[in-house]
Parts: structure tokens; sequence; C-alpha cells
């Protein structure tokens, strides 16, 4: 009668599984979908049916031992699913594919990866954060999160990912939630859920809500203990469920029961949450109508295991309602407790089949019906992508939340008024927020024994950053501040302007006695190497501020605060993806640059690409020279330009004076510069000579005539070992011209003849002309009017005139042995001759610079004179020097500007538009801007070194082919 019973009850139980229309285990084929569950439960014996109820703990980093024990476990005992701890992704998918051959019925596959894969494995990829995430206002971001991590998750064979975290985290002193926690406000926290679910389920991996009802407000860890939620059942109806609720609503797949001690819901003192019938069946199941898979949270946890027996709990877990018990501390004695209870009737033939049906209809949901194994080929790349780091740029950018920000310090403009020091605090590496910083502008790192000295030392400075940096090893490490710390956190902002920039959970506010000495406060949540790149970005305005906090702090700061403001254009710095170009096409620029630094066209390169104002691509080749001690190049070494010099120096500044009305195209050299009234260059016009289309000669050698006519060394007459008021111009290391041949260089241009007809013939004679020009108006040397009108406010702090003044020489790039003029290594002087006689500061060659502080400029011409905030120039002004004025000429050349070629043959790779323009360098450098594609590319080299005369790096086009790559480079 009994077995009839039992048969009429589980057909009854079978047709309500498959026909409840808010089951979130349902496969779209429901009918091929029940006669596979149907036909697998009917033909297991009771130890398989409760052998499906287990799901076993694995590791794939414990040896053979341990891999043996789950194989028994398999065979032996029948168990339904494995969950997947700590290990590596190769070893653990060949593992789960033995396992899988090994079970008689599919294994379902669970792990732990809240943030990603790379919460247990290594190898693998971690996504920021809950509480990260949780400050991010665009929930379509977090939904693009599950989705990755669920790709991550099913290409692993992952069928079920116990995330995510629902726990409204209301107290500050969880130990276990925490950073886990999208926040403390409710609504944030169900709407993060919500999205992060859909995103995971919609990749085909299967969504898992916890730690039901609500762990959210303890101050203890349930893996050590029973920690007890004290609110009343109103309260916890209200805040604690209604994340579940809501998922649930929207297809929730499971949930997993937490072990709590609620006494507003289970009046059994000290029983936990997992065990209780009321919790998990009459509230989850029948008050939430929940029809999912119920999971226990790991039963080995001391919240649980220290209530009773292995093997009584499982069965009390399984009486609770619960399907899926996790992590048991015994599987054979739990099954066999359960088959006892089976068979003196404790658990009917109904309930067992509830359970394992719902687990069969998730394997069969999941595809496990059509088991393939997992293909290891490409595994590692898989699980790391370019689109999972783009998608981590995009949540930190959105994430990072200003807190305070007085008197609008933020984003730090005016950067020719600042001198900013940065003090690392915390325990973690700080490093790499501070080259993002000095990607900006000079940024000083200070540190010091103890307050006082620091103090002193910070005296110097006018902005102070501190970076709270903490391990971003997991979320449960410490954020705190330690006492010292927070004794000089008083100190200096007490005396000094600072921003203090806290790479932790939001929490470590929290201690702060005061925050009314800080001008500026930002949290940037973790301290990861994006994190803090995209954090020094903020600062500067390369991004804008987005973010709001997801938990309240003190001080006055509430969930939801944040203060946002608009970009200041200047560049950032990302990946290529971001902005249409692809990673694995700029890789061709690597080949070409290391084979040209290979076959010695030259000693060592900068490479730099932007894209749409962000910095893709940076790298650098080689060394200084090709000495094997030499030194390799760095991002922060500085090569002599050349004749980039005449867009970065003198361009601009005349740029000015024409938009000021000093100066139109039209004007004439007689109409500037007196001496030339009666001269036969009195009428070539600005735009005429900026065209090189004025007559000029290409080039004079003004060093030759100042040479012994014998030995062809520098003559006496002109030159000195030491310096003097009359021999005062340096043209190198201890070697000084007279002053006043100077004047001799104008007078010889001056007089020089004209060629016989117009055309287009390139000429450097224009730049010494406008050179004694702006100077003359100014009253001012051209080095110190390019610092103040552009430089500094730019942070283009690597880019001078004689680079001996201010920088080592060992982040000096060499340019030639010298053995035709100066006779010694060029080594902080300018390598052009007539700029050296110059004091080193010409109009047409003299600047030193680095590709980052290059791009800057061409970035500047880029965006139509507007940068940092700061316009330097009206866009008609930019448009009127970007024209081609002689093209039906055959000049191809703008205003001081290089233009794309008219014909075949030219300065470009024929696959620029005709907008861009640029200009070269006899060193081998190269800068040219497009402004249809937005592309800035930058090529600074030393190729002159040891010697001049050979320029393979022109004849075998690598400048130009590498022009040509990043184009074939773009996707989008």
């Amino acid at each position: 009668m009994r077995q009839i019973f039992c048969f009429l009850s589980v057909l009854l139980l079978t047709q309500n599984l498959f026909s409840q229309t808010n089951n979130p285990l349902l496969a779209k084929d429901v009918e091929a979908q029940k006669k596979w569950v149907d036909s697998l439960y009917n033909h297991m014996s009771l130890e398989e049916k409760v052998g499906q109820l287990f799901m076993v703990r694995a590791f794939s980093n414990q040896g053979l031992a341990h891999e043996n024990t789950i194989s028994q476990m398999i065979t032996n005992y029948h168990i339904g699913g494995l969950i997947y701890s700590t290990g590596g992704p190769v070893k653990q998918a060949k593992l789960n594919n033995l396992y899988q051959k090994t079970s008689k019925t599919p294994l379902l596959i669970g792990m732990d990866a809240e943030w990603g894969l790379g919460m247990r494995l290594d190898s693998t990829y971690a996504f920021p954060w809950n509480m990260t995430l949780g400050a991010v206002k665009d929930n379509q971001l977090i939904e693009q999160v599950g989705r990755q991590i669920g790709e991550h998750c099913k290409r692993i064979g992952v069928h079920f990912n116990f995330a995510p975290v629902v726990d409204i985290n209301t107290n500050p002193k969880n130990p276990i939630i925490g950073n886990r926690s999208f926040g403390e406000d409710r609504d944030n926290v169900t709407d993060k859920s919500l999205a992060f679910m859909k995103g995971m389920q919609e990749a085909g991996v299967l969504a898992n809500a916890k730690h039901f009802p609500g762990h959210g407000d303890t101050d203890s860890d349930s893996h050590k203990t029973l920690p007890t939620i004290s609110f009343d059942e109103k309260r916890i109806d209200s805040v604690e469920l209604y994340p579940y609720r809501k998922l649930i609503d929207h297809g929730l797949s499971s949930v997993m029961v937490a072990h709590l001690n609620v006494p507003a819901l289970e009046p059994r003192d000290g029983f936990p949450s997992s065990l209780s019938k009321h919790i998990v069946t009459d509230i989850l199941k029948d008050s939430l109508h929940f029809q999912g898979l119920i999971y226990t949270d790991a039963l080995e946890m001391k919240g649980v295991s220290n209530f009773s027996e292995p093997g009584d709990i499982d069965l009390a877990a399984f009486q609770a309602g619960n399907d899926v018990l996790l992590i048991s501390e015994d599987v054979p004695k739990a099954i066999n407790k359960i088959i006892e209870a089976y068979n003196i009737g404790d658990i009917s033939e109904e309930r067992l089949a509830h359970s394992v049906k719902k687990i069969l209809q998730a394997k069969y949901k999941v595809g496990l019906n059509n088991f393939k194994p997992i293909e290891t080929e490409h595994l590692f790349e898989d699980l790391n992508r370019i689109q999972d780091t783009m998608l981590s740029e995009v949540i930190f950018e959105n994430a990072i939340t200003v807190v305070k920000n007085k008197d609008d310090l933020l984003p730090i403009r005016n950067l020719e008024k600042k001198k900013i020091a940065y003090v690392k605090m915390g325990d973690d590496d700080g490093s790499v927020f501070l080259k993002e910083l000095q990607k900006y502008t000079k940024v000083h790192e200070v540190s010091a024994d103890n307050l006082d000295e620091l103090l002193a030392k910070l005296s110097a400075y006018n902005t102070i950053v501190i970076g709270f940096h903490r391990s971003n090893i997991n979320p449960w490490k410490s954020h705190e501040f330690s006492d010292k710390e927070l004794v000089w956190l008083h100190e200096i902002a007490r005396t000094n302007k600072v921003i203090l920039d806290v790479f932790v959970k939001p929490y470590a506010l929290i201690d702060l006695a005061t925050v009314e000495n800080f001008e500026s406060i930002v949290v940037s949540y973790q301290n990861s190497e994006i994190a803090q790149q995209k954090s020094a970005q903020l600062i500067f305005g390369a991004i804008p501020a987005l973010g709001v906090l997801p938990v309240s702090v003190g001080n006055g700061f509430h969930a939801g605060d944040g203060i946002s403001y608009s970009k200041l254009s200047r560049l950032n710095y990302g990946l290529p993806e971001r902005v249409g170009m692809s990673s694995e096409k700029l890789k061709k620029l690597d080949s070409i640059a290391q084979y040209a630094v290979d076959n010695k066209m030259t000693p060592g390169i900068q490479l730099l690409v932007a894209r749409k104002g962000k910095v893709i691509y940076n790298k650098n080749f080689g060394k200084h020279t090709y000495e094997k001690d030499s030194e390799p190049v760095t991002f922060d070494d500085i090569y002599d330009v050349a004749s980039l010099t005449k867009i970065l120096a003198t361009l601009p500044l005349l740029m000015e004076l024409e938009e000021e009305g000093v100066v139109s195209l039209d004007t004439k050299l007689s109409e500037i510069l007196p001496e030339y009234l009666n001269s036969n260059k009195k009428n070539i016009t600005l735009k005429k000579m900026l065209s090189h289309y004025a007559r000029l000669k290409p080039w004079i050698p003004f060093y030759y005539a100042t040479l012994d006519s014998i030995t062809k060394h520098p003559d006496f007459k002109y030159y000195r070992k030491e310096y003097s008021s009359k021999f005062s111009v340096k043209v190198a290391n201890n070697l000084y011209m007279r002053k006043d041949y100077q004047d001799s260089i104008q007078k010889i241009i001056l007089e020089t003849d004209l060629l016989n007809r117009e055309r287009y013939r390139y000429s450097d004679l224009p730049y010494y002309i406008l050179k004694k020009y702006i100077e003359t108006y100014y009253d001012q040397s051209l080095d110190n009017l390019v610092q103040d009108h552009f430089y500094e406010s730019l942070g283009a702090n690597y880019t001078t005139y004689n680079p001996y003044n201010k920088f080592s020489g060992k982040k000096i790039v060499p340019t030639e042995i010298d053995d035709y003029y100066r006779y010694q290594e060029v080594h902080g002087y300018v390598h052009d001759m007539g700029a050296a006689m110059q004091d080193g500061v010409g109009g047409h060659a003299g600047i030193f610079s680095n590709a980052n502080d290059v791009a800057k400029i061409m970035q500047l011409y880029l965006q139509k004179g507007f940068y940092g905030g700061k316009r330097y120039f009206k866009p008609e002004t930019v448009d009127v020097f970007n024209t081609c004025y002689f093209c039906d000429k055959d000049n191809r050349r703008g205003i001081g500007f290089d233009k794309p070629q008219l014909g075949d043959a030219g300065p470009t790779c024929g696959c620029v538009s005709m907008t861009s323009f640029g200009h070269s360098g006899f060193t081998g450098t190269y800068a040219w801007a497009d402004p249809d594609e937005e592309i800035v590319y930058v090529f600074l080299a030393n190729r002159t070194y040891p010697k001049a005369d050979s320029n393979l790096l022109l004849k075998e086009n690598i400048r130009t082919d590498i022009q040509g790559l990043i184009y074939e480079a773009i996707i989008d």
C-alpha cells in the first residue's frame, strides 16, 4: 500500500514540478527535460538518490590522494555534485573531465566565484569586489560583470556560481561579508544583485543568492561561530528578505541558507537557520514561493557543526527543506542517516523525490543531458580576456568616489601653480599610483622616519596627495589605519592642503576623528593596479568623477553620497579596445620597433599611440647606446626631438600672437623685424615662410665658419674651454662660443641670397628669424616663454631646452659622438649645431622631451587648442595653421606643420587623412596627429648615435610602416 501511495505522490510531485510557471529550473524544452529527469530518477537506487543530495568540496591542487578520495565519493556514494575550491584552471578542467567520466549520473559543478574564478583559482581573472560594484550607478555594467563571470564559469565547466551575495552590509564591523556586499542600501543591493544575476544566468550559469535570511548585520563569522541577527521579524522582512523577493520574481535559480541565530524567525535559542524548517520551508519556500534549488552553507562550518554530530546535521538540514547538502563533514555517515530516516518513514518518498528531481532538473538545464568535456586548449586565454580587463577599467572609472572636495581642488588644475608631493601610507604597494600621477605633472614622493621630519619636507609643497594602500589579495584583508598613521594624517592635514585617497573599503574613513582639515577625500575601494591608475587619472581630471558611496562611513558621509565632476580633456590611459583598436594587431608595432633596434637603426625607441584621448600603447625598446652596460630606455628618459621643436615650441607661441592680432599670416618680415626693411626678404610673408615656399635656403652650416681651417676643430678665435662673459654660449661640455657670434648668425641669414624661384624647399631659417622676433617682442628668451605659456600648465615637465640643467645624465639619451664640430659625445646638449650656437635654444631645434609629453602637445592641437581644462587657442586658430595654402603649387605643407603627401611619396604611410598634421626630426623623431581618426602617434629615437650619416630608419620606412600598422589596428 505504501508503495502505491509513494508512486502516486511522486507522480503528483513530478506533475507539479514541471507545471509551475515560476520554476526557475525549467528548461525551454520542458517535456524533454521531464522525460530525462524521470528516466534517471526511476532507474536510481535509494542510495543513488540520496547521494544526489550531496555536493562535495574538491581541490585541484591537493595531489593524487585527494583526487582518489573524490573519485571514490563519486563511485561509492553517487554524490550529485562538486564544489571546487583552490587550484588552477587547467588542472581543474582535466579533473572535471575525469570526474564526469567516472560518475554514472552527470555531476553538478559549483564554485564560489563571487568576483570571478580568481576567488579560488590561480591564473584566472578577478573582477572588482561587490563593494566596488556598489559604488557604480550604471547597473548595466553590473549585469555585464555577471555575464562575463558567467562566461568564465561556463568555459571551465561550472554550472552554479554561488553568487551574488545579497547581504545588506549595515554593520561596518562585519568580519566576513564587508567587501562582498554591494552595500548598506536595500534598494541598491537589490538592483545590483538582480543585474548580476541576470547577466550570469544569461551566460548559461545558474545563480545563487546568499546568505539567507541575511548575514549583513553581524559582527562574527559563521565559519567560526554562530552569529546572531537581532532584528525583529518586520525589519527582516522589509530589509534582509527584500532582495530575495525581487530576485525570486525574476528567475533566481538557487538560494544558500546561512548558519545564523535568528530569534525573530526561529524560537529555539541558538538554533541555526540552515536547520530551521520554519526559515527554510515556511518562509523561503512557502512565503516567498521559491521553487529553485536550496543549498545549505558549508555544513563543516562552526556555525552549524558545533550544533550537532556529523550526519545528524545533514539529516536535520534536509528535513528543514534544503535540497543540496554542501560540504558535509562526513558524507557516508550522512547518507546512512538519511537512508535510515527514509526507511522508518521520517522522510517520505515525495520529500526525497522533490529535492532529487529539482537537482536533476538543474542538471538538464545546464546541459548535462549532453555533457561535453572541457577543452583545455586556449583555456588560459579564454579566462583572461582583453574584454575582462576592459570591463574592470570601466568599473573603476565609474566606482571611484569623491566624497569631499573643498574649493573644488579636484580635478587638479593650474599645474603651473602646483608643487605636489605624494605620501604613502599603509602596508601595501602604491608605486603604480605614483607613476600614474607622474604622467600628469611633477610629483615627488616624500617620506621620513618621524613626523617632524616629514612635516618639514612637506613645507616645500602646496598640495599633498596621501595614498592609503593595503593588501588587495582578498576582500577580508584589514582596511584600517594604524594609530600612528591616524596621528600623522591629522598633523599633515592640519598644516597642508591634502587630498586623501584610500585604496580600501570606505569603512577606513570611520576611524578619522575629523575630516575638517582634508580638502579632498577620494575612495578608490581596492589597491589593484587598475584602481591605482584610474584614481590618479581621476585626480587630474583625465576621467570624470562618477561614483557614490555604497555605505555610510561617519563624518557626514552617507550611502549614496558622491561628488561628480566632468573631465578636463587630459590624456588618460587604457586598453586599445576601449577606443576601437586591436591589442593583438598593435603587437606588430613591437616587432618592427625591435627589428629597428636589433638591426642598429637606432639604439633605442620610445613609441606611443593615443586614440580618442586615450594612450593605448606606450612602450620602450633598446638602450641609450649600443654599449652592453648602457641604460635601458624607460618612460621618463628624454630625447633630443630635433625639428619637432618647430611645432612644440616656436609654432604655438606664434599661434598665440596670430590669435591676438599681433601678426597675421600675411605679415611681412619687414613689418616685424626692421632690419629686413631693405633686404631681399622684406616682402616674405609668414604664410610663405612657414610653408617653406619663400625661396629661403634649406640650410646654412653656421658652425663651419667657426672651425680652424687646418685642424677643423673649434677655432680659438671663437671658442674657449671655460666660461667667461665674452665666451658665454655653451655649445657642449667645456666648450663655450663667443656671445657676439649669435648676431653674426642673424646677419648671415639677413644677407644670404634667395633661391632663384618659388618652389617647396624645407628650411630651418624661418625659425631662426621667428626666434629673434618672438624674443624681441616679449623681451624674454624662447625657453622661458614656452615654459610659461605652455609646458608648465600642460604638465609637460619632461620637456625643456638644455636638459643638463634639470635632469640627471642617466635620464638624457645621447645623440651622437661628434667628430666634426664639438669632438665629444653629445649628451645633454642639443645635437643641431645651429641650435647649439644659440646656447641650446633654437627656434628650429633644441627641445628635449619624452613621448608622453610630446603626446600632450599633439593632443592639445588635436583638441583644437583645449587641454587640461584650459583653452590655449581658439579652434579656428588651429585650423588656420593646419591648412595647406600651396597645395596647387605641389607644396603639401601647412603653416609650420607638415602634412600628408600629395603624391605617392612623403612623410606618412599614405593612409592618414588629409586633415592630419605633424613633423619629423633629424635624430629619428616623429609626431603625427589625425583629427579624422583622433590618433596621436609619437616615435622618439636617437638614430644619430653614434653617427648621423646613415639614416636607416628613413631608408627602411620604419616610422611610416609603424604608422600604417596603427591604422590597420583600427577595428571601430
